[in-house]
């Protein structure tokens, strides 16, 4: 798609004071830097990256009104004049970079990870280990002011606007909907009573910034949580907080709390815009619609079809900061795709560590992690054209080495291949066509079908081995039985299994195969429709919370499944800490048996034998085994390079195959790639 044919994307939005310069807001993201030594001096350099990336719009990471708000202890908080100092480097660093960036206020309420937390009520989250205070009268008051004394705060501070953290069931929605605020006084009870706390923050914030100020406010257009607010309690608050003063309302997407899956890969792009759409006609200030939009041309879709006046794109944002300007210059093909993966980027958020992407290595990382050309160009040689090799191939050839790929199959992609054929992990396939623009943008000389030979290999200054894994024989009476198939032959579809199936391994591989298995027709894409429907919301959004009294529809499975692993416990233990749930509980919707704790006796022509936890000896009747019980590294050339003095090294599943990890599988790459 050209840039003419982004004309809604690249169209300027005039608020009256002030005027975005296209319809894209990088939606918030706490990245971790906010808490780190010098990580503002970080954050003005990652925030900068994609102001000059052409995007309308940053909105940072989720800053508290105070220390109750807090995430966690000494969390990044606005309170008094020696914050301004610390956010004045931020935004400078935006302003010089073209771009215009406001402050999330969030208050977690219930929500937060210390002890002082507080909530309209006692009533404890069930995802945070500590229950909250109940706040006083005087607690809302002081909380107010402390919203509108934030945003005084950040004006000084030089942001262009706030955004008031009202959705994802923080503390805002934990005073809008009854189960979380069970109060008698004029904070609780009626509903005009409940959304006062949110309309006096509007009220106050806006008394306190004046009229040339952004104002932002998030709000839960659908809770899926049970007692969630009904949609005209939605359209109510929307017109309140329109007259109280907000310039954009943002939509937010369900609670953290709430049992289905809203930015993982497996949901589908854009499958909340109707939702926004619905709020668009209610109201006369723009809405924002947010939620697994990752590519310019599906932004461009939700805005041409009404449902918005602009888009929030968060973690693509992370995966490519020059995203829109890429999309300006006709250039879309070159975007690096945010696969919604998870893992470097709310992985990282919730186990306190910085947030990055993990088919970009260098977001969070932009003051240390750098591709800066070679002073010294060298002749390199890259082994494998997996996850690692593509990654270190184009950016070595960024740098200006000549680099030679080797790969010995007919495609580059090495495990993304398989990946993307796992349903709900299509997005896979997008990283694999950005590495292959890459390979032609950056020269590298691609060579496929051929299978490196120690000759092939003389001449070059250097040889990386990116060559991945094989999978590992498991020592079982009868592992070599006819039934008994690998995890690749089965994603391949190179053997046709029964309607029994017995999967020994539970690590990620494990669960791709026995979500592979469990679906009709792995590659059918299930449509918004389709998705809503299996999930159990309110495709017109007229249930409470979008899902009261909603049956969920889900597609049976075409065979029985079970699923095996030695170690005793929780299956899925080591899967993404955000995205595992998900894999658990759609498995388990399909009736999949997950059996723990087991010795492995025998596979003959009856099954998988098996002693369980208990000590019984069982069977599990079967007409197939499939084996995703680990791999071992391929590193065949690494001895005979060493023994000829050639300087080798060892990246991604050459290096560790102990659990397959593109994370840390790319991010090595790029890091050597950096410094080679």
């Amino acid at each position: 798609m050209s840039s003419e044919q982004y004309i809604n994307l690249l169209k300027p939005l005039d608020l009256g004071f002030t005027t975005l310069k296209n319809r894209v807001i990088m939606g918030s993201m706490h990245t971790g830097l906010e808490e780190v030594k010098g990580g503002f001096h970080k954050l003005a350099k990652f925030y900068a990256e994609r102001a000059n990336g052409g995007v309308g719009l940053i909105i940072t990471g989720g800053i508290a009104p105070n220390w109750e708000g807090w995430v966690k202890p000494f969390a990044a908080k606005m309170t008094d004049k020696s914050h301004v100092k610390e956010h004045k480097i931020v935004t400078k660093a935006v302003h010089e970079a073209g771009g215009k960036i406001a402050m999330q206020i969030l208050h977690t309420g219930r929500y937060a990870y210390h002890p002082m937390s507080v909530a309209p009520s006692r009533v404890k989250s069930p995802i945070t280990p500590f229950g909250p205070r109940q706040m006083t009268t005087w607690d809302i008051k002081r909380t107010i002011r402390d919203f509108a004394n934030a945003a005084r705060l950040a004006k000084e501070a030089g942001y262009d606007g706030v955004e008031i953290m009202g959705s994802e069931g923080y503390l805002i929605n934990q005073f809008i909907v009854k189960h979380t605020n069970q109060r008698t006084d004029d904070w609780g009870g009626s509903y005009d009573n409940r959304i006062r706390f949110p309309i006096e923050i509007v009220k106050r914030v806006r008394e306190a910034v004046g009229d040339d100020f952004i104002i932002i406010y998030r709000l839960s257009l659908i809770d899926l949580v049970d007692e969630g607010s009904s949609w005209e309690e939605v359209v109510q608050l929307a017109k309140a907080i329109e007259n109280a003063g907000a310039n954009i309302i943002n939509s937010g997407i369900g609670w953290h709390e709430a049992r289905i899956p809203t930015i993982a890969t497996s949901v589908p792009r854009a499958a909340f815009s109707w939702v926004t759409k619905k709020l668009k006609g209610e109201i006369d200030i723009p809405v924002c619609t947010s939620n697994r939009i990752n590519r310019p041309e599906t932004a461009e879709k939700v805005l041409a079809d009404g449902c918005a006046d602009l888009v929030s794109m968060a973690r693509p944002m992370l995966a490519d900061p020059q995203l829109v300007l890429k999309a300006a210059t006709g250039r879309s093909d070159e975007i690096n795709t945010c696969i919604a993966c998870n893992q470097a980027c709310l992985d990282h958020t919730f186990s306190n560590k910085t947030a990055s992407c993990l088919v970009n290595p260098r977001a969070g990382h932009e003051t240390d992690l750098n591709y800066f050309p070679t002073s010294k160009p060298k002749k390199l040689a890259v082994i494998g054209s997996g996850p690692a090799g593509m990654t270190f191939a184009t950016i070595a050839a960024q740098r200006g080495h000549d680099v030679t790929l080797y790969e010995k199959d007919k495609e580059i992609g090495g495990q993304f291949n398989l990946a993307k054929k796992i349903p709900g992990k299509e997005e896979y396939g997008e990283t694999v066509k950005y590495y292959a623009r890459q390979i032609e943008l950056t020269g590298v000389k691609l060579i496929l079908n051929k299978e490196a030979q120690i000759d092939d290999l003389e001449n070059f200054d250097e040889v990386i081995l990116a060559t991945g894994i094989t999978t590992r024989e498991v020592n079982i009476e009868g592992f070599n039985h006819p039934k008994v198939v690998s995890y690749i032959d089965v994603i391949n579809g190179t053997k046709k299994m029964g309607k029994s199936v017995a999967v020994i391994g539970a690590g990620g591989i494990g669960f791709d195969v026995s979500e592979f298995l469990s679906v009709k027709d792995p590659e059918h894409l299930p449509s918004v429709q389709e998705w809503l429907a299996e999930w159990g919301i309110d495709p017109k959004n007229e249930a409470r919370g979008g899902i009261e009294g909603v049956k969920a529809q889900i597609p049976p499975s075409p065979r029985e499944i079970a699923m095996f692993q030695r170690t005793k416990g929780k299956m899925g233990s080591k899967l993404g800490k955000t995205t595992g749930w998900i894999h658990r509980s759609t498995l388990k919707r399909k009736n999949v048996k997950m059996i723990d704790g087991v010795d492995y006796l025998k596979i003959d022509d009856e099954g998988l034998h098996y002693r369980d936890a208990d000590n019984s000896i069982k069977v599990f009747k079967c007409e197939n085994v499939v084996i995703c019980a680990g791999q071992i590294s391929l590193k065949n050339l690494q001895q005979p390079l060493l023994q000829l003095k050639k300087p080798v090294h060892l990246i991604g599943g050459a290096h560790i195959a102990a659990e397959l990890d593109a994370k840390r599988a790319i991010d090595q790459a790029a890091r050597l790639a950096a410094i080679v």
